[in-house]
């Protein structure tokens, strides 16, 4: 398939952050549009696509999705296809997503299978959060699949490893914004202050408290403090500190503990250290659950034509979880054969051979096997 691999380089070149694909989504339009229109219809949801292929019978309607959105980390991999777009990259390998989504969808309008297949390239799955408006959406019920897929590319397994498992696959996620608001002043006179990097540091040691003593030692769940920032040099007493992290559990129910301590501890730090903060969750990414009977169909498949293995459940954070929630269906990892780097590194660069090797094996499941 030198189309996708083309898609993909192309794709690669152009990353964009979420509700910002504008070119991404004219690049695909561009696709779409190449072919007859008896065969393919198509909308826009901001800067996403749905198109539907129809099939021979139209009996049911199968459902593919891809995230296009880039991430804002500068590109190290020396590629000639490199990002042109400084500060982005396509460092999850959203590109390679798009590009199997338009392989697929090309051999589909050119070999008809019996059902209509709908592919919803999907914006912003990095933040804030594309797939929830997506299904929100009346266009979502015009195109509506009775059966959901989505893949992930994994540097960890070789290419020709599909990798998956029955329940719960990613975690729920939610990000944390925290400013603390005090009072600046001297370093020399601190008794005239409020000093926010002091409550900062009080704040981030007890946010580390919540997983090892509020939630069951039996659950997985974690939060992670990612970005700090205080002050403007160093002998002033800063007036101003702030806080971005991520929340992450396999359990809803451990989700919303983790939300509860984060508000009880904050406001204990207000009165602790006379301080004032904004607290500010973003939005809430549900737990991607697979379907059994989903899994179970496709396992047997892809045991017979490549190698699957079974996963553990991993925390890592897909706003398809959305999409599960509404249908059935399932989210499998797609070996890629870099180890040497992973997911959001500058360097990652996954292995094209996976890109036709998945097009093929899921053309073959959608042919003969759905």
């Amino acid at each position: 398939m030198e189309y996708a691999i083309e898609m993909r380089r192309e794709l690669h070149k152009i990353p964009e952050p979420g509700f910002k694909e504008f070119k991404t989504q004219a690049f695909i339009l561009d696709q779409i549009r190449s072919y007859p229109e008896n065969r393919v219809s198509y909308d826009t949801f901001e800067t996403g696509v749905f198109v539907r292929v129809k099939g021979l019978t139209g009996n049911r309607t199968i459902g593919y999705r891809a995230d296009i959105d880039g991430l804002p980390i500068e590109e190290a991999t020396g590629l000639p296809f490199c990002s042109e777009h400084p500060g982005f990259m396509h460092a999850c390998g959203h590109d390679v997503h798009t590009s199997i989504a338009l392989g697929l969808l090309r051999r589909i309008v050119e070999l008809p299978v019996m059902d209509d297949v709908v592919f919803l390239f999907q914006p912003a799955e990095e933040g804030p959060g594309g797939a929830e408006p997506m299904i929100k959406s009346p266009l979502f019920e015009k195109y509506r699949p009775s059966e959901m897929y989505g893949l992930h590319v994994a540097p960890e397994y070789p290419v020709g490893t599909i990798a998956s498992r029955p329940g719960v696959l990613f975690a729920s996620a939610r990000e944390v914004h925290i400013t603390i608001y005090g009072q600046s002043g001297h370093a020399a006179f601190p008794h005239l202050t409020i000093d926010t990097v002091v409550a900062q540091a009080a704040l981030i040691m007890q946010l580390q408290t919540i997983v090892s003593r509020s939630i069951n030692p039996m659950n997985c769940s974690v939060i992670t403090i990612g970005k700090v920032e205080a002050g403007i040099r160093e002998n002033v007493i800063a007036g101003r500190a702030l806080l971005d992290g991520t929340m992450r559990a396999l359990n809803g129910n451990d989700m919303e503990k983790l939300e509860q301590r984060v508000r009880e501890i904050v406001r204990g730090i207000e009165a602790s250290f006379g301080v004032k903060i904004d607290l500010q969750f973003g939005n809430r990414y549900y737990e991607v659950v697979n379907d059994p009977n989903v899994v179970n169909k496709f396992s047997s498949f892809v045991k017979m034509n490549a190698n699957y293995v079974e996963c553990d459940a991993a925390m890592t954070g897909e706003d398809f979880g959305f999409m599960l929630k509404e249908i059935p269906g399932m989210m499998f990892w797609l070996g890629v054969n870099n180890a040497t780097s992973g997911l959001h590194q500058p360097t990652l660069n996954p292995d094209e051979e996976a890109i036709p090797f998945i097009i093929h094996l899921l053309d073959h499941y959608f042919r003969e096997y759905v």
